[in-house]
Parts: C-alpha cells; sequence; structure tokens
C-alpha cells in the first residue's frame, strides 16, 4: 500500500541513464526558476510607494527616477551573474564565488544566507498567494494556515516527480501571468497615449515635495530593491540545464532580467501615471487592472494569474536550494544525504527538507509573514554584495581581457546591494536583527560537519605503507538467551559456524527458582554449550549483562580476543505484530552498540504464520 501510494504520488523509478531526459529548456528553466524574481512585480512597486506615502501623494513622482535606479541594479546583477555561470558553470553561485574569491567564511555566510532565503522564499510566496485567495474569499480566511501548508505539500510533491515533470506543470501559470499583466501595460500605455486618462491624476516630475530626505528616498529604494529576489537562482542551477548548460542559463537570465524589468517599470509607471496609491484593501496591480478593464473577465484574470504566481514563485526555492545544498554537502559542511538522487533523479532530501522547514515557518508566524519579508530581503543582499565582490577579486586577481569592463559592472553591483543591505539593516533593525544570530550559528555548525567529517575520514583512512590486516588470536562468542525455542536453537548453530574458541550462553533470571530450572533444561537441551546464568534482583536485563560483556571484553583484550555477540530475534510475518511481543533484541543491539571492541550479529529467525 506505502509502495503503491508512493508510485502514485510520484511516478516510477527513473534509471540513473536517464538523468539526461531530467534537463531543462530554455523556456521551462525560463518559468520554474524566475518565477520567484517575475513574482515580485506584484509586491516591489507597491512598496516603494508605501514608503513615499508618508510624504503625501506629491512624492508618489519620486517612484520614476528610483524604479530607474533598481533597473539600474538589475542590469548590474543580470551582467554579474551571467558572468558567473561562465566562471562557475557547474554551478553554486553567490556560495561558490564567495568561498573561491573571498575565502571559506564569505563563502559561507553566502551559503548559510541563501539556504535560509529559499526557505523563506518558500514561506513568504506561499503565504502571499494565500493571502490574495483569501482576499478573494474571505471564508477561506480562517483556514489560511491549512491552505498555506496545502500548497506547499502540492508543490513538494509535484518537485519529487522529477524537474521536468515540475516544469511542465508550472511554466503555464508563469507565462499565463507575465502575458495577462504586459497586456494590462500595453493597454494602459495605449490609454494613455490616446488621451483616456487624464494627466491631471498625478503630479509633475520634479514637483517640490516638503519634508522629502536622503533617507526617505534610500528607504524607498531599498524597498523597492525587494523586486530583485530570486535573481541568483539560475547561477546555482546550471547543472539543471541542456546542455550546453552555460550558454542556456546566461540565454534564460538574460530573458528573465528583460521580462522583470518591462513588468516592474510598466506597473512603476501605471500607478504613477494613474495617481494610484497603496490601500490596505487592495494592491497596486489590483488597483490599475481595475482602472484598466473595470471588473471585467480580464481584471479576474489579472488578479487569479497574480495570486498564483505568488504561490508558484516558491519553486524557485524548490529549483535552487537543493543544488546549494548539494554544494555545501560535497565541501562537507552539510549532511551527505543532501547528494543523494531520489527515484526521479531529483535531489529529494533537499526538497523534502526545504518543504517542511517551510511548512514549520508557516505554523510558527501563523502565515503572517510581513515582519519576514525584510529578513527575507536582506538575506538576499548579503551574498549578492558577497558575490559581486568576490567576482571584483577575482577580475582584478586574473585580468583576462576585458577584464576592466567587468570589474567595473561588478564594483556598480557590489556598491549598490551593499547600500541596499545597510538600508535595510538600518531602517528595519528590529525586523532584521535575527541575520546576527542565526548566520553565525549556522557557520559555527558547518564547520563543527566538516570537523566531523575531517575525522571520520582520518580514522577511516587506509595506510597505503601498511598492508598487512591485523591479526586476532581467537574469538569468543556469547548469545544472550531469554529461553529454549527454535530462534535460540538457530543462533546457536550459526554460532557454531564461526569457530568460536569459546561459546557461551547468558541467560539472565528474575527469579532464583526460575534460573535454577532453565539451567537443568539446558544442560538436557546443549549440553555442548557452556551457560553463564546471572540474577537480576531489580529486574533489570540491561545491566546485568553489559556488566558481564565488559568483564569478558576486558580479559579478551589481553588476550588479543574478540568479542562477539550474536543476538537471537525472531520476526513475525507481519511488521505490526512487533508491538505485540518484548523489543528485548533492539534493547540489547542499542546497549551494546557503542561497545568499542564488541562485534554484534543479530540473527533472524522468520515466522510463517
Amino acid at each position: 500500500m506505502k509502495f503503491s501510494l508512493k508510485r502514485m504520488l510520484i511516478g516510477r523509478p527513473l534509471k540513473s541513464t536517464e538523468l539526461g531526459d531530467q534537463k531543462l529548456s530554455k523556456t521551462k528553466a525560463l518559468a520554474i526558476l524566475s518565477s520567484d524574481a517575475l513574482s515580485s512585480v506584484a509586491y516591489g512597486p507597491e512598496q516603494i510607494l508605501i514608503v513615499l506615502m508618508a510624504l503625501g501623494a506629491a512624492a508618489f513622482w519620486y517612484s520614476i527616477p528610483i524604479a530607474a535606479f533598481v533597473i539600474v541594479l538589475l542590469v548590474a546583477l543580470i551582467l554579474s551573474y551571467r558572468q558567473v555561470i561562465f566562471a562557475y558553470p557547474h554551478g553554486g553561485g553567490a556560495y561558490v564565488v564567495s568561498r573561491e574569491n573571498l575565502g571559506v567564511n564569505a563563502g559561507l555566510v553566502s551559503g548559510a544566507s541563501l539556504l535560509v532565503d529559499y526557505i523563506l522564499t518558500v514561506a513568504v510566496s506561499v503565504s502571499a498567494g494565500t493571502d490574495a485567495i483569501t482576499s478573494a474569499f474571505p471564508a477561506l480566511h480562517a483556514y489560511s494556515v491549512e491552505v498555506s501548508v496545502l500548497f506547499i505539500l502540492i508543490l513538494t510533491i509535484i518537485n519529487l516527480r522529477g524537474i521536468t515533470e515540475s516544469a511542465s506543470v508550472l511554466a503555464y501559470p508563469v507565462y499565463l501571468f507575465v502575458a495577462s499583466l504586459l497586456v494590462l501595460i500595453i493597454v494602459g500605455v495605449y490609454r494613455i497615449m490616446t488621451g483616456q486618462i487624464s494627466p491631471d491624476l498625478h503630479t509633475a516630475i520634479g514637483t517640490p515635495v516638503a519634508g522629502i530626505s536622503l533617507f526617505i528616498l534610500l528607504k524607498a529604494f531599498a524597498s523597492g530593491c525587494s523586486a530583485l529576489t530570486g535573481v541568483e537562482a539560475i547561477s546555482n542551477a546550471i547543472p539543471n540545464f541542456k546542455e550546453p548548460a552555460p550558454h542556456n542559463a546566461s540565454k534564460t537570465l538574460i530573458a528573465m532580467g528583460i521580462l522583470l524589468a518591462i513588468l516592474f517599470s510598466g506597473i512603476v509607471f501605471l500607478a504613477y501615471y494613474l495617481g494610484i496609491g497603496p490601500s490596505p484593501t487592495e494592491t497596486v496591480v489590483s488597483q490599475i487592472a481595475k482602472e484598466s478593464f473595470g471588473h471585467s473577465i480580464l481584471y479576474f484574470v489579472i488578479q487569479g494569474m497574480t495570486a498564483l504566481i505568488l504561490v508558484l514563485a516558491a519553486n524557485t526555492g524548490y529549483s535552487a536550494f537543493p543544488l546549494l545544498a548539494v554544494n555545501l554537502s560535497k565541501d562537507k559542511y552539510i549532511p551527505r544525504m543532501f547528494q543523494v538522487r531520489g527515484d526521479r533523479l531529483g535531489y529529494s532530501n533537499g526538497i523534502i527538507f526545504l518543504g517542511a522547514f517551510a511548512i514549520l515557518l508557516i505554523i510558527v508566524t501563523q502565515g503572517s509573514t510581513e515582519k519576514l519579508i525584510p529578513l527575507y530581503a536582506v538575506g538576499v543582499f548579503i551574498p549578492f554584495t558577497l558575490a559581486q565582490t568576490g567576482m571584483m577579486v577575482k577580475w582584478w586577481r586574473e585580468k583576462p581581457e576585458g577584464w576592466i569592463g567587468k570589474f567595473a559592472v561588478n564594483t556598480v553591483g557590489a556598491f549598490i546591494s551593499f547600500v541596499v543591505a545597510m538600508i535595510f539593516f538600518i531602517t528595519k533593525f528590529d525586523h532584521v536583527w535575527p541575520v546576527l544570530i542565526f548566520l553565525p550559528a549556522l557557520i559555527f555548525i558547518f564547520h563543527r560537519i566538516q570537523n566531523h567529517y575531517n575525522l571520520v575520514g582520518e580514522q577511516l583512512r587506509v595506510d597505503k605503507l601498511n598492508n598487512v590486516l591485523p591479526t586476532i588470536d581467537g574469538n569468543v562468542v556469547l548469545v544472550p538467551v531469554g529461553g529454549i525455542s527454535k530462534v535460540v536453537e538457530h543462533s546457536l548453530s550459526y554460532a557454531k559456524l564461526l569457530n568460536p574458541e569459546h561459546l557461551i550462553a547468558i541467560y539472565i533470571a528474575f527469579d532464583k527458582e526460575e534460573m535454577h530450572a532453565f539451567e537443568e533444561k539446558w544442560k538436557n537441551r546443549f549440553p555442548d554449550v557452556k551457560l553463564l546464568t546471572l540474577y537480576s534482583p531489580y529486574r533489570s536485563l540491561i545491566s546485568p549483562l553489559t556488566k558481564i560483556i565488559d568483564k569478558v571484553e576486558h580479559k579478551a583484550k589481553q588476550e588479543n580476543r574478540q568479542v562477539s555477540v550474536v543476538i537471537p530475534q525472531f520476526i513475525p510475518k507481519k511488521g505490526w505484530h512487533n508491538i505485540l511481543h518484548n523489543q528485548s533484541s533492539l534493547l540489547i543491539r542499542t546497549a551494546l552498540l557503542y561497545k568499542r571492541n564488541v562485534v554484534l550479529i543479530t540473527v533472524p529467525y522468520h515466522l510463517t504464520k
């Protein structure tokens, strides 16, 4: 049943030779790796207006130059990450760039920031999409957490089915969202050019505004930069592209940048020209669509696609998180299980881990992630800054042909990214202070994990100069028994095959009369096997057993002998039958597992009825 359910949910297992079929074309990659960045146009322009609203509607014209600076940063990031793609074609993005050029700890800061950011991507995107849905259907508002968790479970299952299949499912809504916003922008611009919209709805560019300051402008700029989250995802996911992977990834990155620039600038311009400001009950995109189409079918299509893209933006995290985890795992900073491919050739452990932590975050925050958005944004701009700085160091060190232009692009990107990160820290410190705790904590954990792997490697590594195997002069076999049965007979027969120098059965009794009776039965049934009986007045099984094994182990070590413990265990025909029996063998194995010089051997006896 379990197997059938798994096959139904994620499909048949794929052979390793089918890995090439799981690579992404440019059109599919654009959909699933750009959904986070493209979806941000639904809230990025609004974030600018929210800051400017403190000065009144007259200040809305500042959104135009602010948007222009956001586009400048976008261009710098796109050009920079295009260089990253060709310089580091095996993926890893900001983590690999920072590690290679700025040092291990800088790389780990980038890696930790992005790992947390991708979890936040899923939680924030799904919560935002759920909010859009519950706004349209207020009856669902009380179940927003449950709806969010359901969306994450669906996305997790879709991604476990394989990257190609998930791209095939999710590509259509992404492209429909892009198409609907392009139609909205084109119709809006057409109405402006044909004079259907009064120019009196907005203040002219350059109008003096009382109270304006550099601090407010920088804060508005930083808020607008939330539209750039997800730009780095393509450079992390290069291995998912069809060959030639770097060229396909580069073209996809440029296409994403062009679409993001058009959609972002279009929404900002229409909001300014129509005199639209932020509203607690209606989004800016909704107001523009209502102004352009009224309550027609096109309005509801745009609203539906916007809600859907906000949910599907989480898929960028599902695409990029597992690959980043693979790079960190290969460098021994996180567990090796993240390198294991699942039945459908995706890195399923990373996918499941991401989904589980996103669900936990949704439950802890009750689906209200407004306070997490600044943390989400600053988590992006830290690796942005480090990646750009790392590329600067690379060009300065290597000085390839045309390096000055590349260096200049990265310098501009690094400076602006650093300014944005600092603005977030200064203006929203009460929301982003956890960064100062979890980043050092994660880096400490990364180093501890790597230290563990290094110590394990040293102890397991075979000495090439010494090919002589260690010698053992004899074997002492101990068999804990709980009675006389076929299980015990089976285990003793196996123990004799080991040709032990000493074969000893151990019986723990809770009653002295019972102990003496058992000794008589044993002599009659197994006269050739020595029996050691121990009385346990406190009815403990493990304590007297481990004490006698310790004594035998100590003596055997002095005589260069190996102690082996053969544990009899019967296996019921049905798994649930185990709850009807004492798990003595499991307790014994658990207690003896960390005995340094004891070999544990479990001898199963399978029941047929």
